[in-house]
């Protein structure tokens, strides 16, 4: 059973900096692509990060150059470094991976929130 375990929650003010780490329980190479959705409150959950196998990462337009996704392959760890955080970034956060068969794991989310 792949579980992955997301941390780092909580709340920020404006301007300030977060750090979501996701914990896999098997080895990072077992996955295809790994990410970060968030889904803000009546919205539809968006894809904001992802870095695959070989260490490609993409970003939504909303976060670049303040979001930087990355891994540590030994810890079996998968984070989300946000800057600047605004306002809108507000939502629940939620690692998502997918194996080779388009197999997809989630998650069980963590919030952040960001006072003005």
């Amino acid at each position: 059973q792949v579980q992955l375990v997301e941390s780092g929650g909580g709340l920020v003010q404006a301007g300030g900096s977060l750090t979501f780490s996701c914990a896999a329980s098997i080895i990072l190479s077992s996955f295809t692509a790994m990410g970060w959705y968030r889904q803000a409150p009546g919205k539809q959950r968006e894809l904001v990060a992802s870095i695959t196998r070989g260490g490609s990462a993409n970003y939504a337009n909303s976060v670049k150059g303040r979001f930087t996704i990355f891994r540590e392959s030994s810890k079996k760890t998968v984070y989300l470094q946000m800057n600047s955080l605004k306002a809108e970034d507000t939502a629940a956060y939620y690692c998502n991976s997918y194996d080779s068969s388009q197999k997809s794991y989630w998650g069980q989310g963590t919030r952040v929130t960001v006072s003005s």
